[in-house]
């Protein structure tokens, strides 16, 4: 058996040899701090500073790094101390990663360990072992169609908001495929650089529809002398006036019996928004649904819109976009945990960006490797697997896929 990182680690050289001028070289690049995990150490170096684009790449060559990330801050003395740096301000980032969405296909092939009891399990990772309470664990995760989709869903609806509620404008929306589960979004504007953590979160909380109240955006009782009715809000309304009307016109679009029944709806009730579906829908078009079910009063409104506000946020990593120094992947390089390339694009390309194919970086001879565990999976145009315990010869990229997820060896 060769091993693994020194294969890895061989295939990553190539590629930097080879194409060292695909790493995009940030923005004032002298007030960057840069941060390199290393194949032999397997551990993170950071507080690095380069003056000139030639000294990054001629670093990244040399060392050969499995990861390569720079700081969305700027500094006066990257290559200082935390508290000595000087911090000059950051760039607005978001981080949307399958990891922290909850979808049907995890349990499929997401494996987490408990590193306490060594408890087994599937899906998404626990904040605690149901076992023994602790709080680390080993985990194994798949980019696969579905959570790639997922991803995608979640990154469209954070750039209409960044575009459509905050007034950014597309070039100054940086959109990346991160290499591994999800994308990245970074805003690149004089007018966010000096915003703190606590002006961030509450940029984040708009986003994630922390605290959004129906009450407050448009729901209301209105009384016209001894006659009562509901207004509320419109699919036009600006913000998340807007965004609720559309989640609410959305979920009554698809709602099942069993869906407003969770919402703890009365049967007549029930029956009666599904036997008027097409005209609560058509009343969008004046104004609103609002008195068209006899007994859904505002209390029963309310629970409707609140849960389909849920549909409009955008799950994001809430700690990243609200951390100022924080460090993030370069475009241009590879993912440590899979061999892909982190590719940037136009915000205009969301829809049509092909992740598994548009990120495939590796070159090479095909290599025979032995697969311990593997769910299928699709790379450029080939789906391989699935596989179990098992040899098999596999492109470059696949086999590189398979040892940076552990679940492969190479053999001579």
């Amino acid at each position: 058996m060769i091993d693994n990182l020194v294969f890895i680690r061989n295939a990553f050289s190539r590629y930097y040899s080879e194409n060292i001028d695909r790493v995009e070289i940030p923005k004032s690049i002298e007030n960057r701090e840069f941060g390199f995990t290393l194949f032999k150490e397997g551990v993170m170096v950071r507080h690095k500073g380069f003056m000139k684009p030639e000294d990054l790449k001629d670093f990244i060559k040399k060392n050969i790094p499995s990861n390569v990330f720079y700081s969305a801050a700027y500094y006066s003395v990257p290559e200082a101390k935390m508290d000595e740096k000087g911090w000059l301000g950051s760039d607005l980032f978001f981080d949307i990663d399958a990891d922290h969405i909850p979808t049907k296909c995890n349990k499929k092939h997401d494996v987490w360990t408990c590193r306490g009891c060594g408890l087994k399990g599937r899906g998404m990772t626990p904040d605690k072992c149901p076992t023994c309470g602790g709080e680390s664990f080993d985990d194994k995760t798949w980019p696969c169609e579905i959570c790639l989709e997922t991803a995608r869903s979640e990154t469209i609806k954070l750039i209409d908001m960044l575009m459509n509620d905050f007034g950014f404008s597309p070039e100054e929306i940086k959109c990346s495929f991160s290499g591994h589960r999800g994308y990245h979004v970074q805003i690149e504007s004089e007018g966010i650089l000096d915003l703190d953590s606590d002006i961030r979160k509450e940029i984040v909380d708009y986003i994630t529809g922390t605290g959004i109240d129906a009450l407050l955006h448009g729901l209301e009782e209105v009384r016209d002398g001894k006659t009562r009715f509901l207004v509320g809000p419109s699919l036009d309304d600006f913000g998340w006036r807007g965004r609720i009307a559309k989640g609410t016109y959305e979920f009554l679009l698809a709602a099942t019996e069993n869906d407003l029944r969770n919402l703890g709806l009365k049967r007549k009730i029930i029956e009666k928004i599904l036997s008027s579906r097409d005209e609560i829908l058509e009343s969008w078009k004046t104004s609103g649904p609002w008195n068209l079910v006899e007994g859904l009063g505002l209390d029963g409104w309310q629970k409707i819109l609140q849960h389909s506000a849920t549909f409009q946020s955008a799950k994001i990593d809430t700690v990243v976009t609200v951390d100022i120094h924080r460090l993030i992947r370069l475009p241009g390089t590879l993912h440590g945990k899979t061999g892909l390339l982190k590719v940037s694009f136009p915000v205009s390309r969301i829809e049509d960006f092909d992740p598994l194919k548009e990120a495939l970086a590796l070159k090479g001879e095909e290599v025979k490797v032995y697969v311990d565990e593997a769910p299928a999976f699709r790379l450029g145009d080939e789906i391989f697997g699935p596989f179990e315990k098992q040899s098999v010869t596999l492109p470059l990229p696949a086999a590189v896929f398979l040892l940076c997820k552990n679940a492969a060896k190479v053999i001579d």
